[in-house]
């Protein structure tokens, strides 16, 4: 976060820690953002300079020192902080041994007895002196947290004459928080190791004409880098010179390399496979597509789940009634069932180890950032974890057409010539001379499909609302719509049924016409993307119906719901209207909306996920959007969908697995012989376990349907257009 404040907090190392301080920030309205680094123990916030004052004071109140930083940490630095802390319980385990063998060999003298609790005290001087002050202070603050909990249990130990145990309790507990820490960390950084993706110089060609490698972050926009065949782009730029192939699955997570040649943008972190490219720099490095994935990633992650949150109050409320059943145990059991007061209180302490919600409250962030990240990995951006939730609940979506469905982009798809007073490809060259004097898209379109040789053009001019006409070889023709022709005259019975089947198409029809009559037909339309069949037929393989909403008149509407598949068709919609069909139909069931444009933007704000196009959106949509598909590919709602729907099952799998083990180590610590060992080990198991259930995320997500969602008989439906246009 660039310009953002740092605080060192030297007692935060783990989730606990980053949940207690998010909790007290939480009241703060000035905060627009935080970044933690547990193993560098640094707080990022990205809040105005005059509230730090009292932010700063809210965290020391809660018990965390501060310390104020400049630049952040280095990495190297923090590496070897790491080190040290991990060869230092490492040896704090090994004294924790020592302390277990005077015991159990040491002969029964007094001063055996007090070298073996030194011993131990060493143990846990070495290893836990953070968590016992951590957990005094909390306890002092009347909050009873993981710290506490354990702060209790291994004092309660040794004061009972079980040092051994309490040492190797502490040394076990530190040594399973910092591998719990650098697994969670694991998964922030399976974001920023995205910048790794990102070499750090370009091939920059210097105003003397040789090439010379720079550094990224200081190369111009406007510059000329070059890239070789099996190079990464370092920025983002557009072609100049040379035709390759680029592997941009990194950025928008496209399966196939995409032909470039002069015009065409690339994308740092991309991949060029073949072929020399140089490209214009268009981005400086801190605001290309990766670092803009990155900082919205970055962003997500602090947008907590439903889920996280339930853990979150769950343990809030879950940490004292264990402490509460504890202290049962020590008192209640020896009045009630005569069990002797160690014994008793023995089985408490080890209620407490048992007890601690490392896992449970750990459970949820590493599984959402883990989703996250293999979002970002497929080229999806999702802006939050409590969207990547949310998307597994939608039963409708709501798809803007042009430029969502379709290309966006007028095409000629059909031609006809009507005439034989002149050669097919004379006429078709008088077209395509016409088309191509004019700057109207219709005739772009035309112009572009045609692609014949120009001819010379005199008296050339434009007919608003109607098209174009000029002289060619001496005879004067024009180039225009249904309506001119029908003035014209020249509209025959056998012509106007023609224009009516391409018209009841949704085809924007021009037509060529001399003296004599009409001489050709051109048609021309906004043609679908390749996916959005594929993507339609996957939504209504997963249950969800899908809806098309657009400004378009209903016979071009139905024309592309029936090559797509779609469902249900609103037509002739104002942004406003568009809104209103989101609102009700989002009364009663929760609705998604994707679009990509200005007008989407209402829509994208009312609808429960709202997707926007990553590349071909405006940024007005980008902003509304919860999800961003970076490369405009619609098969990717879908995936998106069955992320959610993978990533839910694994949050309630990695709560069940907690809660689980602990309700069987419960009752083997009242009822049973469990020791502080059997539960620091079951409550490290556990935590191991989530971590790398929540980490399984990270592997492969299906983007590929399978055969019968590809075959769904809705998506052949005929889709209906509601009177009025809905």
């Amino acid at each position: 976060m660039q310009g953002a404040h740092l605080l060192r907090i030297p007692a935060m190392d783990c989730a606990v820690e980053e949940g207690e301080i998010r909790r007290v920030l939480e009241g703060f309205p000035e905060v627009r953002r935080l970044r933690f680094d547990l193993p560098g123990r640094v707080l990022a916030i990205d809040a105005p300079a005059n509230a730090m004052g009292s932010i700063v004071g809210a965290i020391q109140g809660a018990g965390f020192k501060t310390e104020t930083l400049s630049t952040p940490p280095r990495e190297d630095d923090v590496a070897r902080t790491q080190k040290a802390q991990l060869w230092r319980l490492i040896a704090a385990l090994g004294v924790a041994v020592v302390a277990e063998l005077l015991h159990f060999f040491a002969p029964e003298a007094l001063a055996w007895k007090v070298l073996g609790m030194s011993v131990a005290a060493g143990a846990i001087a070495l290893s836990g002196i953070a968590v016992l002050r951590k957990g005094l202070s909390a306890l002092v603050r009347a909050r009873l947290n993981i710290n506490a909990l354990m702060s209790v249990a291994v004092i309660g130990a040794f004061l009972i004459g079980q040092w051994p145990e309490a040492a190797m309790v502490m040394a076990l507990y530190s040594l399973a928080e910092l591998i719990e820490a650098r697994s969670v960390e694991r998964a922030r950084n399976a974001i920023t190791g995205l910048l790794a993706l990102s070499p750090p110089q370009a091939e920059v060609r210097q105003p003397d004409g040789r090439w010379a490698l720079q550094d990224a972050k200081r190369v111009p926009v406007g510059a000329i880098a070059r890239v070789k065949p099996g190079e990464r782009f370092a920025l983002d730029g557009r072609v100049t010179a040379g035709q390759g192939a680029v592997d941009q699955s990194p950025v928008t997570g496209e399966s196939i390399p995409v032909d470039k040649a002069p015009g065409d943008d690339v994308f740092a972190g991309t991949i060029n496979q073949s072929g020399s490219l140089e490209f214009e720099v268009t981005k400086p490095a801190t605001d290309t597509v990766l670092a803009r994935i990155i900082h919205a990633v970055e962003e997500a992650q602090g947008r907590r789940a439903p889920t996280q949150r339930f853990v979150d109050r769950f343990a809030a409320v879950y940490t004292p009634a264990v402490f509460a059943m504890a202290l049962a145990v020590a008192l209640g059991t020896p009045l009630l069932l005569g069990w002797p007061w160690l014994a008793a209180l023995y089985k408490a302490l080890v209620l407490l180890v048992i007890a601690c919600p490392c896992a449970l409250v750990i459970s949820t962030p590493v599984t959402v950032v883990s989703g996250l990240a293999a979002a970002a990995r497929r080229g999806i951006l999702v802006k939050g974890g409590v969207y990547l939730e949310e998307a597994r609940k939608l039963r409708v979506i709501a798809l803007d057409k042009t430029g969502t469905l379709t290309e966006g982009k007028p095409k000629l798809v059909a031609q006809r010539v009507l005439s034989d007073a002149l050669p097919e490809e004379q006429v078709l060259r008088i077209a395509s001379s016409l088309a191509g004097r004019s700057d109207h898209p219709v005739s772009r379109a035309v112009a572009t499909g045609l692609r014949a040789a120009p001819l010379a053009v005199e008296d050339f001019g434009a007919e608003l609302g109607r098209g174009v006409h000029g002289t060619i070889d001496g005879q004067p023709y024009v180039l225009g719509n249904h309506r001119w022709m029908h003035e014209r005259g020249q509209c025959s019975g056998e012509l106007e049924a023609l224009l009516q089947e391409q018209e009841s198409q949704g085809r924007t029809l021009s037509m060529l016409a001399g003296p004599d009559g009409v001489l050709a037909l051109f048609a021309v339309a906004d043609t679908t993307r390749e996916t959005s069949k594929q993507a339609i037929a996957q939504l209504h393989a997963l249950g969800v119906r899908s809806i098309m909403l657009t400004g378009d008149n209903p016979s071009t509407a139905l024309a592309i719901a029936r090559q797509v598949g779609i469902d249900d068709v609103r037509a002739h919609l104002l942004p406003q209207d568009k809104q209103k069909v989101v609102t009700e139909l989002g009364a009663s069931q929760p609705v998604g909306m994707v679009g990509d444009g200005v007008n989407d933007s209402p829509s994208l704000a009312a609808a429960a996920v709202g997707f926007s196009m990553g590349g071909a959106g405006t940024d007005t949509a980008k902003e509304a959007a919860d999800v961003l598909i970076m490369n405009d590919d619609l098969r990717k709602v879908p995936e998106t969908l069955r992320l959610s729907k993978k990533t839910y099952a694994v949050l309630w799998q990695n709560i069940g697995i907690a809660l689980g083990i602990k309700a069987v180590f419960f009752v083997l610590a009242v009822f049973g012989s469990a020791t502080m060992w059997m539960a620091v080990f079951a409550d490290m198991g556990a935590s191991l376990l989530v971590v790398f259930n929540g980490l399984r995320l990270l592997g492969g997500v299906k983007s590929r349907p399978h055969a019968r969602e590809a075959a769904d008989p809705r998506a052949r439906q005929r889709p209906s257009v509601p009177a009025g246009g809905g």
